[in-house]
């Protein structure tokens, strides 16, 4: 179906609406990965005042590295009725949502494409920053309200169907975890490190090697995985971000093809008594433990100094094999639908897509 093209500034209008009571404490900021996320700054003795309000349904980005980063983090309230934000923040709302559905926008925002176009219009800004007048600039397809709510409709189908599925493998994961934690208490011990007891490697890529339409999973630093049309790894291994200014390295057990970020660790047990289960259990309990850890820069760098040393449980043969069986059958279905949510993620971008050839 055709549509009209609209400029943004036709569609938005800015907002700053001070926190002047300071009533409102939640603070947020928006990731890379264009989502809300909560701030872990220390905000005791911060004037609130000065912050940002947004509210639900109202739209946030940062304009800033545009180009460097190839990203705008960007995303609609959806989680909060109200919230602040820095005021380095744009934070905008939709002037007629009866033109212009916000779930909508926010698709759009969601395509690689509009990355694209925005990292070249920010690249002869000041650090590669992007004003805004040349983001209101930006043009996108405008269908009636009707082809909107369809296209809107069939997204949110999906993305309850990725939630559902991310939820089962999170309440699969507790039950592995509190297997683990059970077993730790009740059966007797070795202890012997991460560095003696697996094979700990890096990826060979950079993010630039990420593709639109790879064949297989790449793991990056980012919470969000994206996809190369190589592999260097075919094997089940823990994967552990090596680095992350916000001081949150995400974790995760993958088993099959796939490739990894060059600062991406890719962890797997050489002891046969030791599984790759466990080996995820003990590093995440060591995840708090690396926040605020950094190594000659302000970005948080896990080196193999601090990898090497980490505690890692070894049982005897007979409780070895009792307890990968039991955290086998966890894992299995994780891995079923893990592989589910590639192909739901993969049809959400097709469905992205739709807004490009209107």
């Amino acid at each position: 179906m055709s549509a009209k093209y609209k400029k943004l500034g036709e569609i938005v209008e800015l907002i700053d609406e001070r926190n002047k009571d300071g009533k409102v404490q939640n603070l947020i900021g928006v990731s890379i990965d264009k989502c809300f996320i909560k701030s872990v700054a220390n905000t005791i003795g911060t004037d609130l005042t000065k912050y940002q309000v947004i509210r639900k349904n109202d739209f946030a980005c940062s304009l800033m590295q545009v180009s460097r980063d190839g990203k705008i983090p960007i995303a609609c309230l959806k989680d909060y009725d109200e919230a602040i934000m820095s005021p380095a923040y744009y934070i905008f709302r939709i002037k007629n949502t009866n033109e212009v559905l916000p779930d909508y926008l926010a698709m759009w925002f969601m395509r690689t494409e509009f990355d694209r176009e925005a990292s070249y219009i920010a690249v002869g800004g000041v650090r590669g920053s992007m004003p805004w007048e040349d983001f209101c600039d930006m043009k996108l397809p405008v269908p009636d309200l009707k082809e909107q709510k369809k296209i809107v409709n069939t997204y949110n189908a999906i993305t309850k169907r990725i939630q559902l599925k991310q939820k089962i493998n999170e309440n699969l994961e507790k039950t592995a975890e509190s297997i683990y934690k059970n077993s730790l208490t009740t059966k007797k011990t070795s202890i012997s490190s991460l560095g003696k007891e697996c094979n700990i490697t890096t990826g060979k890529l950079n993010s630039e090697d990420a593709t639109i339409d790879g064949e297989y999973p790449f793991f990056t630093c980012s919470q969000e995985t994206y996809k190369t049309n190589t592999f260097a790894f075919d094997q089940e291994a823990v994967l552990l971000a090596g680095n992350n200014a916000s001081a949150i390295y995400p974790l995760k057990i993958y088993k099959g093809k796939f490739n990894a970020y060059q600062r991406t660790y890719v962890i797997s047990s050489n002891n046969h008594l030791i599984s790759n289960y466990q080996i995820y259990f003990d590093l995440k309990n060591k995840l708090e433990e690396f926040k605020g850890v950094s190594f000659g820069t302000t970005t948080k760098f896990l080196t193999m100094t601090i990898l090497n040393p980490i505690e890692i449980h070894i049982f005897s043969e007979k409780d070895s094999y009792e307890l990968t069986t039991q955290l086998k059958v966890c894992f299995d279905e994780i891995t079923i639908n893990q592989k589910e949510l590639v192909e739901l993620n993969d049809l959400k971008q097709l469905v992205i897509s739709r807004i490009s050839g209107m």
